[in-house]
């Protein structure tokens, strides 16, 4: 199994927890840290004693506050930006909805941008009653950049989803269970707990029924979803040619509001 710099692997009894190790940056997500999550999940697909995948963030603020804002000063055009949001969905995100077990987000903390569409793509969302949920890039004058316009959508309407993606708001994790978005709320102390009670109920299935259930379930949702989701990367690439998303960037950067001149 290879050794990791940005997340921490657990295993015991059948279940493999991925924990995202960034707490200082609320576990944001960089290159390393979408490399490091890619060769845990290939690990944990080839593990025959791995039978379900939980992934959390480390300490109780964060699952995983989103993309390293910091990385995309150093994105000097659209190619690069295209690439960075290509690199993050086959690596992470489609990776995670193509592998043969089911994978659980436990969510701790703040789940924002690119930490909202890590979870989105996650199998089942179990989240405690600290949680927050949103895609706030819009404030920041970019798009989400690995299919979580097109996954909110389908997950809880396009009306919902467009006031969320407007907007950028950050809703709760009860309103979040509401709308449909997650699975369960659950209190912080006991998050863990629900989380590895689904998971011992689950590693007890059949593994080959568990595997068909989920391609089958995927499948019916997929047909059209990569050409989709293919749209929001160059959605999010072609933000990096505007003037507004660098001010968005630097503003964010800089502690300040953001002027948006539209160009």
């Amino acid at each position: 199994m290879n050794s990791y710099k940005t997340i921490i692997i657990e295993k015991k009894e059948g279940v493999m927890k991925i924990t995202l190790n960034r707490p200082r940056v609320l576990n944001a997500i960089n290159t390393e840290l979408i490399t490091d999550l890619s060769h845990a999940l290939d690990d944990a697909d080839k593990d025959k004693d791995v039978r379900v995948i939980v992934i959390t963030g480390a300490g109780d603020r964060a699952f995983s506050a989103g993309a390293d804002i910091s990385s995309f000063m150093e994105l000097k055009s659209v190619v690069e930006a295209r690439e960075f949001a290509r690199k993050g969905f086959e690596m992470v995100i489609k990776r995670i909805e193509s592998i043969r077990k089911p994978v659980i987000a436990m969510v701790n903390g703040l789940a924002l941008g690119g930490g909202c569409e890590l979870a989105m793509a996650c199998d089942i969302i179990v989240a405690s009653d600290k949680a927050v949920f949103g895609q706030p890039e819009i404030n920041v004058g970019v798009l989400p950049g690995w299919g979580g316009m097109s996954r909110l959508a389908r997950l809880v309407g396009i009306h919902k989803a467009k006031e969320l993606a407007f907007t950028g708001d950050l809703i709760s994790a009860i309103e979040a269970e509401k709308i449909g978005l997650i699975n369960k709320v659950v209190p912080l102390e006991k998050l863990e707990e629900e989380v590895m009670k689904i998971a011992n109920k689950l590693k007890d299935k059949s593994p080959i029924a568990l595997q068909i259930a989920k391609e089958t379930i995927n499948r019916s949702f997929a047909s059209d979803i990569d050409d989709v989701i293919m749209r929001d990367v160059d959605a999010f690439a072609a933000m990096f040619a505007t003037e507004d998303s660098k001010e968005g960037v630097k503003a964010f950067l800089e502690k300040r509001k953001p002027e948006f001149k539209g160009k």
